[in-house]
């Protein structure tokens, strides 16, 4: 499976071509394509990068080429990563998508001139936007949004601190929009090593005098909070305030934490979702996890691009993967819906 990474100079596509070569998850004869914007900054640096790749990496290197056009690569896997990120001035996801929509589309139509099916990973942000980009170039089923999966492991960490295990123990996870409408799906956590008991008294305690309805604004009201804090100079201070939260608060604004306080982004959780997701594909396995996918009434209605829980392989997605949850998580679902589709219009 030969991957093609679009935008490997950024932060994150960084970590994206170091995590996926450390982890050994292709082997050797393979040839990972770094891709760079022609005529910018980012494609000098792709020489770079491939020299320090190569260093680094010397002993369990695929071959590693470079390019600034997607479509002239011969490769299964296409992972977009380009686009700009949140800063202090822009920190909507209007904004953001006023930015990238250009970057979206422009790699959305080359993808889309390659000379065979490729499957794609998105995780360039507002993802659903990215997602849809490609969906106008590609079959939908071809294109997963890498976000729903990021979404759900910082929940199952989050989770996993409050029960004293550690994250593989917990089966959690996050579906909607990757934004404020985030669903977390209280109704379908497991744990392994607790008792039930202390699962429904640790649930029983993040929820306890909140409603799902409300949690997009409690989103917003603790990120603009935490926010203000670190603003004022006291990063501390903002750490203590956002392990106070519930769990799914602490997973849905600690990426916006990492980010204005690491001084770049959350490069290496971001990746390392992508690069999970590669190596299940890589394998040929089929797995169940949530992403980001176009629906077409699949799933209670849903339309549009969306997390839920899709089954994934070498070639994509093939169907989404029905599960009965809660009145107040379908609702919220109905409502993430309403919220992407107001962003794209």
């Amino acid at each position: 499976m030969d991957v093609a990474i679009i935008g490997a100079t950024g932060h994150c596509g960084r970590q994206v071509a170091a995590q996926l070569i450390e982890r050994s998850l292709l082997p050797e004869t393979v040839t990972i394509h770094l891709i760079g914007h022609a005529g910018s900054a980012h494609e000098a640096q792709l020489w770079g990068l491939r020299a320090d790749l190569r260093d680094a990496f010397a002993d369990q290197a695929p071959e590693i080429e470079i390019g600034n056009n997607v479509s002239q690569t011969d490769v299964d896997l296409v992972v977009m990563m380009a686009g700009a990120t949140v800063t202090r001035e822009t920190k909507d996801r209007a904004a953001l998508a006023e930015t990238n929509r250009r970057i979206f589309a422009e790699s959305a139509e080359a993808v889309g001139r390659m000379r065979h099916d490729v499957t794609v990973i998105v995780q360039s942000n507002p993802v659903e936007l990215a997602v849809s980009a490609f969906a106008q170039h590609l079959p939908r089923h071809r294109i997963i949004g890498a976000a729903g999966w990021s979404d759900s492991l910082r929940f199952r960490r989050e989770l996993a601190s409050d029960l004293g295990v550690r994250r593989p123990m917990v089966n959690a996870q996050m579906w909607g929009q990757h934004g404020d409408h985030l669903v977390p799906i209280w109704s379908r956590i497991h744990a392994r090593g607790v008792s039930e008991q202390q699962l429904a008294d640790v649930i029983g305690k993040a929820r306890e005098g909140r409603a799902l309805a409300d949690f997009p604004g409690e989103i917003a009201e603790t990120r603009t909070r935490m926010m203000k804090i670190i603003n004022d100079g006291d990063v501390q201070e903002a750490y203590q305030f956002v392990q106070q939260q519930p769990p799914d608060i602490r997973a849905a604004i600690k990426p916006f934490f990492i980010h204005f306080t690491a001084g770049q982004t959350t490069e290496m959780a971001t990746a390392h979702a992508v690069v999970d997701i590669i190596g299940f594909l890589a394998h040929g396995q089929q797995v169940t996890l949530p992403a980001q996918v176009i629906l077409d009434g699949e799933f209670g209605g849903l339309v549009g691009p969306i997390a839920v829980p899709v089954l994934i392989d070498p070639m994509g997605w093939s169907q989404v993967v029905i599960e009965a949850i809660a009145d107040d998580e379908r609702q919220a679902l109905l409502v993430a819906m309403s919220a992407i589709a107001d962003e794209l219009a």
